[in-house]
């Protein structure tokens, strides 16, 4: 069974407060973590296209089932490996100020740092890849311009109402394995929630970055696109993850399951005396 609400929201808490810490007593340790984040978010949308670019050229309705197939590896390398993601960190850092743990100001450095390392390895990894050469002409090339250009027509609000349900339920994935015991479990609920918020042609800003940079490697795509579209995606992320889910199962956790658990245990208290009599 899953640990409890208000447990999980305890190991986050813990969590805030220790991300807090490392951007106080390591900045550089802190964004070199979250450039690694970024390359791996760009390493799975990179699996992306280059599995999905030849089902997309032949117009095959499989192309988004297997995009969405593959991108959990995004989460698994962050989880497993060790990682500082920026998404994730809207829900966990607003998990701490909830519960009175990290102040806004710790707050707005874990945020920062962490999207800052996080755009330094998705446009590194980009340039890495272009420097390969695998996604250079072809399907692929293809399939990166159409995406930033599809991408780049939406409007604001579009892109931010997108990005609000694709944080959502990234940090749901993040949320639910804090609440498994078992790797396994783990795999499983990251994989399916990451493979709903792709099927579904959400917005996530960190995978954005190594996309447009792609992009702009290749000359489909420009900075200003790319600046544009964090613009939207970025707020939208930080509500989604931070404000629905972090704050929502914080909330959640403090008040409703505390208080039930109050009351079982007074319940359990006043049985004392009787089962002593019997």
């Amino acid at each position: 069974m899953p640990v409890s609400i208000a447990e999980a929201s305890d190991d986050l808490v813990v969590q805030a407060a220790t991300k807090a810490q490392q951007v106080k007593s390591s900045f550089l340790r802190y964004v070199w973590l979250s450039a690694l984040a970024g390359a791996f978010v760009g390493i799975a949308v990179v699996l992306l296209i280059s599995v999905s670019a030849p089902l997309v050229a032949t117009n095959s309705p499989a192309a988004k089932l297997v995009q969405a197939a593959v991108f959990g590896i995004a989460l698994t390398l962050v989880v497993f490996a060790g990682a500082e993601l920026f998404t994730g960190n809207a829900m966990v850092m607003l998990q701490g100020v909830v519960a009175r743990r990290t102040r806004i100001s710790e707050l707005v450095a874990v945020w920062v740092a962490s999207l800052v390392g996080n755009f330094v390895g998705s446009v590194g990894l980009a340039a890495v890849v272009h420097g390969g050469g695998t996604l250079s002409g072809g399907p692929g090339a293809a399939l990166v311009a159409a995406a930033t250009k599809a991408k780049d027509a939406a409007a604001g609000p579009q892109l931010f109402w997108r990005a609000l349900l694709c944080n959502m339920l990234v940090c749901l994935a993040l949320w639910m394995a804090a609440r498994t015991k078992s790797d396994g479990a783990k795999l499983v609920v990251l994989w399916w929630a990451l493979l709903a918020f792709i099927g579904s042609g959400f917005e996530h800003s960190i995978a954005n970055m190594t996309l447009f940079s792609l992009g702009i490697f290749e000359h489909s795509a420009t900075w200003s696109m790319l600046l544009r579209n964090l613009a939207w995606t970025v707020p939208g992320n930080i509500v989604g993850g931070g404000v629905v889910i972090g704050a929502g199962y914080a909330w959640l956790g403090s008040v409703r399951e505390r208080s039930a658990l109050a009351d079982e245990v007074a319940a359990m208290a006043a049985l004392e005396p009787e089962a002593a009599v019997a």
